[in-house]
């Protein structure tokens, strides 16, 4: 019997271990692997009071009667821990730590990794994010070995999912963790029925690229950047940490456009030009118009454009700014 140790935390990340949880064994009904533990983020502060609450990873396999683990480090105790489970095997997606090399010798058949990107292209905490700025028209996912070295490993399978351009980060990372998933299973059988990982294909260094962690200003719209530029930033930062802007000094974050016109007004980037029944609200851009759809101001949920307006209606004729240290004014 092969044991696993599940590693993440979010989600889209306790999605995944549902499946593999619920696939242990074969169409025969066969078990070919067991999850003997679940490593997950300690438990952090939600709503108004500000009450520990555990990671969406550590809910699930609660729930499946998997043991938890969520220590403050992986010390020596933490390992002790995990020791006496037995794994074999660490299977890991969107844990957010590194592991050292005392961590990686607790598991006799090292560890994998589920990585949404076609690796060695976009290494890094944020591929999928990456992916849509860079307007992409193919990403993938990738289950590459865990190596001191993230995301350098050698990859054991991956599989190319094509994009078409309506994609946010948060559909992006569901599709991934779904088709991921069936490509850590796979890799888990195998390793059950032979004894060892499967063959793996070496990366080249050469080719790889690297993303950065996100930041909450990272998700500032500039509106002198063209209508694609824009209607990718606020895809890519769908739901975290959110695409944003101001007006009247007021911030207002903005959850879903598309691209209305690839060619504008003479009017000023950032002006809000008027309004199209069925695609939004229209606002020039560097080059061509967006059209918001889904909006959001300060202490208020999110609504539809036609809400907003409804709400807002001096909204139209104003100019969206950058930084709220410039005051809105009427064009």
């Amino acid at each position: 019997m092969l044991n696993a140790l599940y590693c993440g935390s979010p989600d889209f990340s306790a999605d995944t271990l549902d499946f593999l949880a619920a696939s242990r064994r074969d169409e025969a009904g066969r078990e070919r692997f067991r999850i003997v533990g679940a490593l997950t983020n300690v438990p952090s502060p939600k709503g108004r009071h500000g009450t520990p609450e555990p990671t969406p990873v550590g809910v699930r396999a609660l729930r499946a009667g998997i043991p938890v683990l969520a220590p403050d480090k992986l010390d020596a105790e933490c390992r002790s821990a995990i020791a006496a489970l037995k794994p074999d095997i660490l299977v890991c997606f969107a844990f957010g730590k590194t592991f050292g090399p005392k961590f990686l010798a607790l598991f006799p058949l090292g560890g994998i990794n589920l990585h949404p990107s076609l690796l060695p292209k976009y290494r890094g905490a944020t591929p999928v994010p990456a992916a849509i700025l860079n307007r992409e028209r193919e990403t993938g996912v990738s289950i590459p070995r865990i190596l001191l070295e993230p995301d350098s490993g050698g990859v054991f399978c991956r599989r190319v999912m094509p994009l078409d351009g309506t994609e946010t980060a948060e559909s992006l990372l569901n599709r991934a963790a779904a088709l991921g998933a069936e490509l850590l299973r796979d890799v888990l059988y195998y390793a059950a029925e032979h004894g060892r990982l499967p063959p793996e294909t070496p990366q080249d260094d050469a080719e790889a690229t690297y993303c950065t962690r996100l930041t909450k200003t990272d998700g500032r719209i500039d509106w002198s950047q063209s209508a694609e530029e824009i209607d990718a930033r606020i895809r890519a930062f769908y739901p975290r940490p959110g695409a944003f802007t101001y007006t009247g000094g007021e911030l207002l974050k903005v959850h879903r456009a598309a691209v209305f016109a690839r060619e504008g007004t003479d009017a000023p980037p950032g002006t809000v030009c008027g309004i199209d029944r069925a695609a939004g609200i229209l606002v020039q851009a560097g080059r061509g118009i967006v059209a918001l759809q889904t909006l959001q101001r300060a202490a208020k949920r999110a609504v539809g454009w036609r809400d907003f307006i409804n709400g807002y209606p001096q909204f139209v004729g104003t100019a969206l700014e950058r930084s709220p240290h410039r005051a809105n004014r009427a064009v």
